[in-house]
């Protein structure tokens, strides 16, 4: 993936937001820093930085799609507050066993899948 000053720039400024965030939210903190980036553009680079696997995306319970720098480099799970949106990465060897096992069930390969489980951390409750 070839890295533009606005590719840098998005990357440099959901890296610094140390949560999940918009990408309108997003958008208006590089447009406060200065950086003419247009909201399209700050989507099409969450998209691919997210495919390659250096933004984690995750849909919210209304169903907006919220991002955040990876912390991990191996596939991975979310456990996220609904309340302040803290984030925890698990893994999930029971997930990863059965998604594989109930793929090959169905006669399917190359599987990949998404897993977030939302609740109410302990400083929320």
């Amino acid at each position: 993936m070839k890295m533009t000053r606005q590719r840098a720039a998005v990357a440099g400024a959901l890296g610094r937001q140390g949560g999940f965030t918009s990408a309108q939210a997003l958008h208006d903190v590089l447009r406060h820093d200065g950086e003419p980036v247009g909201l399209t553009t700050v989507y099409r680079h969450l998209q691919a930085l997210a495919e390659a696997g250096e933004v984690d995306v995750l849909r919210t319970d209304d169903g907006e799609a919220v991002y955040r720098a990876c912390e991990a480099g191996d596939h991975h799970h979310h456990l996220v507050c609904r309340t302040c949106g803290a984030t925890v990465e698990v893994t999930g060897p029971a997930v990863e066993a059965w998604a594989e096992a109930i793929a090959a069930e169905h006669g399917y390969d190359d599987v990949s899948h998404t897993l977030e489980v939302f609740g109410t951390c302990s400083t929320c409750r």
